[in-house]
């Protein structure tokens, strides 16, 4: 039932994203979804919203491009609402779908006080923080830097650091800080057992690759 109403919404998705270039693309909705259902099979929630959350959630991402300022997933809820407004769901769907798009971004090591609860909301954070993370993950954290500008490395700013990190502010010195700020610590701050579990090899993977990075980087190799 989900996919009849996600070939509805993709051509106008596609359309919107068809100039992303900074690994928030149709691509990263499609398997954000992807994963988003697999795990729904599991953990439970609307199947419905959860799925169409998942390929909607990123509309920010667009709306920040066409401004260059930050832009909030909450700031997107009219466009979201928008798109919505084009397929045949209830009314509690929809604004379960707006909910989960709103508040995915909101991670609860950054605010102890922030406890999500409903599982559509902890399924497509979990969702797309998988994509984040592992050989994809890798791959679009040096994308999303190419297109801001980013350096791959700077040596001289510490690697690990005491604030919590915040998309509003994307401070991260280098690409490879990020993976300190925020992608190493994904891993243990998912919210379900099912996205936890694929987790652990996605993150072995980028410490992996961190280090051959730094080894290679500062010339220390093992022959």
């Amino acid at each position: 039932m989900v996919e009849k109403y996600i070939a509805i919404l993709k051509p106008k998705v596609t359309q919107m994203f068809q100039n992303e270039s900074s690994g928030h693309d149709i691509g990263h909705l499609e398997r954000t979804k992807n994963t988003a259902l697999f795990l729904q099979e599991k953990e439970g929630g609307d199947r419905i919203v959860i799925g169409i959350a998942a390929f909607l959630h990123d509309i920010h991402r667009i709306m920040q491009k066409e401004t260059g300022k930050f832009v909030s997933p909450k700031d997107s809820i009219s466009k979201v609402r928008g798109l919505l407004c084009e397929i045949d769901i209830t009314n509690e769907q929809k604004e379960k779908i707006c909910h989960a798009i709103e508040y995915h971004e909101e991670y609860n090591w950054n605010n102890p006080e922030n406890k999500l609860q409903d599982i559509e909301t902890l399924i497509v954070q979990d969702a797309d923080n998988l994509d984040a993370i592992g050989a994809i993950g890798i791959g679009r954290t040096f994308q999303y830097s190419g297109a801001h500008n980013v350096p791959m490395y700077v040596d001289n700013a510490p690697l690990e650091s005491k604030e919590g990190y915040s998309e509003e502010k994307g401070d991260d010195p280098s690409t490879i800080h990020h993976f300190y700020h925020k992608l190493f610590k994904l891993g243990k701050n998912m919210n379900t057992e099912t996205a936890k579990k694929l987790s652990d090899n996605k993150t072995q993977i980028m410490r992996k690759f961190v280090n051959d990075f730094l080894n290679e980087w500062n010339g220390t190799y093992e022959v």
